[in-house]
């Protein structure tokens, strides 16, 4: 019996009954089962050969017995449009990059107890292990002539330390105990491998000096999240490890790319901003012997992603609302040009050939399933290489638009609505608010929508509308819309998604008495949020690894610095634009039966918050649970608690969207089902 099966047989059995005036809906017939959607293989870093010839890429696929998602690589041939793939196993093979001379493929592997750099020669044998670093390998490239192999790879745990745990056992001295990765180079042939970068600080992103004798870098002053205000670009040169500082002012400066000529270095920078966590990024330009750093791309009004610099110009990626597309820059002139197929079309992984005539990447637009293709830059006319679209065949997807509307306070904004298969105005319907994370993240008309714990295909197939709002913060609108929501956190984010579902009830499509809201992250917070200040517009609310409590975040997370960026304070500083920002401020107002789901191990968003939020319902008599799952951080990366936190998901709106039965998700949350027992009153009084 498969998943839907299950979960469709419980709702039956433990059917509760619909709420006064609320029909029974029709059965989603023919949507995806929660297995296939968990379970469907996505595409991702394709490496295009300097002869065009093959692109490389890796294919994420599912593996339910050993519960765990597992990478191989593929070949594409660009000329046939044959595809195989190259490797296999149990564990993933990530990182697909060619040598020089297309004849070799170097990837990372998780084959052995740590992660390592293997090379498989295209003219036949067996992928060889090529590195053996203690702790594994973050990163590695391919020097220009292909002899050698740069990677870097966190240092071993030094003998103090080592002393120290057979002493005392396992303790963390926070702020103290940095373990710092740094750059090695290795001789693929004798495999002889030397560390060329040492000391206190981090080694990140870095490149080779066309000549090969020189690695530019960017570095911190250790591994924490919140140390990234301190990253520099320096130049080590590879024959005598001798290390020049050439970037080194305040705020962030990385992925460093090396000009044609070897004599200038462009990087992503702020320039100094005092808040980049919400500034845009620029590209800027130094003199690879150090000097002053020179903007290039100051006006452009978008965060920027270097993608490398060929003797025409430097190529970037960057969103545009809700597409995405690869630019180029002339260094002398600063003219930009959008290269891009159509407004819709989202590129992402922009791999080039070494003159930038071609470029490979993954697509998709409204119409279509992320693919592998290639194209020439100068048209942007996309060969599609893979057709892993045609797993979706058969399913009733609907279709998606972007639609617009203004906020409380006059601010333009977009969202994301899916309609069901065959839509026909005329109906109110249930609407389904899927709020997105970041909050620099932005949500797009993808084909296909459920790519996490919430069941978007499902919902349409019951005849839902779900809207996703590119509320105040997203990214892909401008440094100006992203600060929208500084010292006004969840309040002007409350008043974008408010506004969203008025402005749809006023076309007459919304059933305004049949509203449920979710999110994860900076979504789960903003759901959160929606669920202590807006107690009677929701049915159902749904708080996936959110924040309840500013001051508890900021004293537990592992990025300190997010909340000190967006507030303009420390709760010390400043305790009143805590509170106010604060769903747990205004608990006493929740109405609204609300799923919080959470990590164990989060430290991004710390389990307090969840805990903190779910007492607060409890004590004030909101029907509440709260699933914690085990052994996870942030995210959830595994298939069967990703299939587990979308059930849940599927059955709590299904309960107080659809009046279908709740199941046994208590049960399978590891709760005590003590909230679940409560009388439902609070969908009654959400109508």
């Amino acid at each position: 019996m498969s998943l839907l099966a299950v979960v469709l047989a419980a709702a039956i059995a433990h059917a509760h009954a619909a709420p006064a005036g609320l029909a029974r809906p029709a059965r989603d017939a023919g949507a995806p089962t929660l297995d296939q959607m968990v379970g469907l293989k996505r595409a991702g870093s394709p490496a295009l050969s300097f002869d065009d010839r093959f692109v490389a890429y890796t294919v994420r696929d599912t593996d339910w017995v050993g519960n765990a998602f597992v990478t191989q690589i593929w070949l594409a041939d660009t000329q046939t449009g044959e595809t195989r793939q190259i490797t296999q196993g149990k564990k993933s093979n990530t990182s697909p990059a060619w040598s020089p001379d297309a004849k070799k493929l170097a990837f990372v592997s998780e084959r052995g107890d740590k992660r390592q750099v293997y090379v498989l020669d295209m003219g036949g044998g067996d992928a060889v292990q090529i590195t053996s670093a203690d702790e594994g390998v973050s990163r590695f490239a391919w020097s220009p002539d292909g002899r050698q192999i740069a990677y870097s790879a966190m240092e071993p745990k030094s003998k103090a330390l080592k002393d120290r745990e057979a002493q005392d056992g396992d303790i963390e001295l926070v702020g103290e105990d940095h373990r710092m990765t740094h750059l090695w180079v290795i001789d693929v042939e004798s495999k002889h491998a030397r560390q060329i970068t040492s000391g206190a600080y981090n080694v990140g992103g870095f490149r080779w000096a066309p000549d090969g004798a020189r690695i530019a870098f960017d570095h911190q002053i250790n591994a924490d999240l919140g140390a990234d205000s301190t990253a520099d670009i320096a130049v080590v040169t590879v024959a005598d490890s001798q290390v020049r500082e050439i970037v080194t002012q305040p705020g962030p400066d990385v992925n460093p790319v090396w000009s044609p000529d070897g004599q200038s270095i462009a990087f992503e920078t702020t320039m100094s901003a005092p808040w980049h966590y919400y500034a845009n990024s620029m590209i800027a330009v130094v003199a690879a012997g150090g000097g002053t750093p020179v903007p290039l791309t100051r006006d452009f009004d978008e965060d920027v992603s270097i993608t490398d610099w060929t003797r025409d110009g430097i190529w970037f990626g960057a969103a545009q609302h809700t597409a995405t597309a690869l630019f180029h820059l002339d260094p002398g002139s600063r003219r930009i040009e959008k290269h891009s197929p159509a407004a819709d079309w989202v590129g992402s992984g922009f791999s080039l050939d070494k003159s930038g005539a071609n470029v490979a990447c993954v697509w998709s637009d409204p119409r279509h399933y992320p693919e592998i293709g290639i194209a020439p830059t100068a048209t942007m006319q996309v060969k599609t290489l893979t057709r892993l679209g045609d797993q979706l065949k058969g399913w009733p997807l609907g279709t998606t638009e972007v639609v617009r509307w203004t906020s409380r306070d006059g601010a333009a904004i977009e969202g994301v609505l899916h309609k069901p298969a065959g839509w026909t105005a005329g109906a109110r319907r249930p609407l389904m608010v899927v709020i997105h994370g970041g909050p620099t993240a932005v949500s797009r008309p993808n084909l296909f929508s459920s790519t996490y714990v919430y069941p978007v295909e499902r919902w349409v197939a019951k005849g839902a509308l779900v809207l996703e709002p590119n509320y105040r913060g997203s990214a892909g609108y401008g440094g100006a819309f992203r600060a929208l929501n500084v010292r006004n956190l969840g309040v002007g984010d409350a008043w974008d998604v408010m506004s969203s579902i008025d402005a749809l009830i006023a076309r007459g499509i919304v059933d305004s008495t049949r509203v449920g809201v979710c999110g994860w992250s900076e979504g789960g917070y903003i759901s959160a949020f929606l669920a202590t200040h807006e107690s009677t517009r929701f049915r159902a609310i749904s708080v996936g690894a959110g924040i309840s409590d500013w001051m508890t975040y900021y004293v537990n997370t592992d990025i300190t610095p997010f909340t000190r960026q967006y507030l303009h304070a420390t709760p010390w500083d400043d305790p009143e634009i805590y509170a106010r920002t604060s769903p747990i401020t205004t608990v006493k107002s929740a109405r609204t039966p609300t799923l919080i789901q959470h990590g164990s191990e989060d430290a991004r968003v710390p389990t307090p918050d969840a805990y903190e939020l779910y007492r607060a319902l409890e004590d004030v008599g909101v029907t509440a649970r709260l699933a914690i799952y085990k052994g996870f951080g942030h995210g959830i990366n595994k298939p069967k608690q990703i299939r587990a936190a979308m059930r849940h998901n599927l059955e709590w709106f299904n309960r107080y969207l659809w009046g279908e039965g709740v199941g046994k998700l208590a049960v399978a949350a590891g709760g005590t089902g003590k909230s679940a027992a409560k009388p439902a009153t609070q969908a009654a009084a959400a109508k």
